[in-house]
C-alpha cells in the first residue's frame, strides 16, 4: 500500500500532538491496516513495528464485531489493562486507510485520550 508523503507527514505531526497534549500517553503509532508503521512517537522504549502489527489485528476484529452486532462503522476499540489502556482507531481517507494506536499509562484520563485521538483521526481523514 502506497501512502502519500503528505499524509505521512500529517500522521507524524498528529501523533506528536496526541503525545504532547494528553498527560499519561506513552506512545502513539500510526500504521497501515496490514500492520506497517508509518509514524510513531513515544515517551518510553516501545517497538512501533510490533504495536502496528497488533493494532491492525485489533482494528480488524473491531470492524467485524461492530458489523456483526449491527452497530455501524467501528470508530475506536479500547483495551483496558491493570496499568493503563490502548486505543485503536481506524482512519478512512479516501482510498487510504490507516490505524491510530494510542498507548497510555494508568494515570491518563480515558476521556481526554479518546477526545484527542478522535481529533487526530478527523485530521487524518480530511482531504
Amino acid at each position: 500500500m502506497r501512502i502519500p508523503h503528505a499524509l505521512k507527514l500529517r500522521a507524524a505531526a498528529e501523533a506528536r500532538r496526541v503525545l504532547d497534549e494528553v498527560s499519561g500517553v506513552a506512545s502513539v503509532v500510526v500504521a497501515t491496516p496490514d500492520g506497517f508503521e508509518i509514524a510513531s512517537v513515544a515517551r518510553r522504549d516501545v517497538e512501533p513495528a510490533r504495536i502496528a502489527a497488533m493494532a491492525s489485528s485489533i482494528a480488524a476484529i473491531g470492524a467485524v464485531v461492530s458489523q456483526e452486532a449491527g452497530l455501524g462503522r467501528c470508530t475506536c476499540i479500547t483495551v483496558a489493562t491493570d496499568n493503563g489502556f490502548a486505543l485503536v482507531s481506524p482512519v478512512h481517507n479516501g482510498e487510504t486507510e490507516l490505524v491510530v494506536n494510542v498507548i497510555a499509562d494508568a494515570d491518563a484520563v480515558l476521556a481526554q485520550a479518546l477526545y484527542r485521538t478522535a481529533a487526530c483521526v478527523r485530521s487524518l481523514e480530511a482531504p
